[in-house]
């Protein structure tokens, strides 16, 4: 697991006509939304901009690249253990409009016991991860916290993507000694594996099979279940 991944909106103000049908969420403004992954400290990893539709995070998911690298078998290789049983996909912690997917997790929402409390609860703390890192991105920035103007769809791309570069690059040059992950915790030597995965070409046939991989929502069930009793297993009262 990464880290969050969510999605925040953009007011569009006085916008071209073009962009008249757009999802609004009850502000009266079309809008478009940044999807972004967020770690715990605040590194923004992915981010995709895009218009929500009728949908909203579900249309710019389905657009986004964000599961490019498993779908053409370019993601690294993963294997790790929850509950005893073996996974190979990463995930990303969610709110409750994502779909269940085995990399994608959301919360308990109205736990009814002790262990969906404990998981919701860890869950909840840790997607605020992403949360922050929109805040502090809105705070850095006032072109991104007020409404855009007659700004094309081009110039907000630019935009949001020099943000994210330089806030980036505020948040490395800010810590002492910060890296982007803490390289303790994997394996080091000439006996490591880099290699990527291959168990799938770039081929239709295998990108769709790759899309059912990752939809499949009786994997995401079992994942988070396993998640559940994991978590009780280490943590619980």
């Amino acid at each position: 697991m990464v880290g969050s991944i969510d999605c925040m909106h953009w007011v569009w103000k006085n916008c071209p006509t073009a962009w008249k049908g757009m999802y609004t969420r009850g502000s009266g403004k079309p809008t478009i939304v940044l999807e972004a992954v967020a770690s715990y400290n605040l590194w923004i990893w992915h981010a995709f901009l895009g218009s929500p539709g009728t949908f909203n995070y579900i249309n710019v998911l389905d657009r986004s690249p964000v599961f490019d690298d498993i779908l053409y078998g370019q993601a690294p290789q993963v294997t790790y253990y929850v509950n005893g049983r073996e996974y190979n996909l990463t995930y990303y912690l969610t709110d409750g409009i994502y779909p269940k997917w085995p990399t994608l997790i959301q919360s308990i929402p109205l736990p009814q016991s002790p262990k969906a409390s404990l998981f919701a609860e860890r869950q909840e703390s840790a997607r605020k991860d992403v949360e922050r890192a929109f805040g502090v991105l809105q705070a850095r920035f006032a072109v991104i916290k007020n409404p855009c103007l007659l700004w094309d769809k081009d110039k907000v791309g630019f935009i949001m993507r020099a943000c994210i570069i330089l806030y980036n690059m505020i948040v490395e040059n800010e810590r002492d000694g910060y890296t982007q992950a803490d390289v303790s915790d994997f394996p080091q030597g000439d006996g490591v594996d880099l290699s990527y995965s291959i168990n799938m070409a770039s081929n239709i046939s295998n990108v769709m099979n790759g899309q059912t991989i990752i939809r499949d929502r009786e994997v995401h069930h079992q994942l988070k279940y396993d998640l559940v009793e994991h978590l009780w297993t280490k943590f619980g009262y």
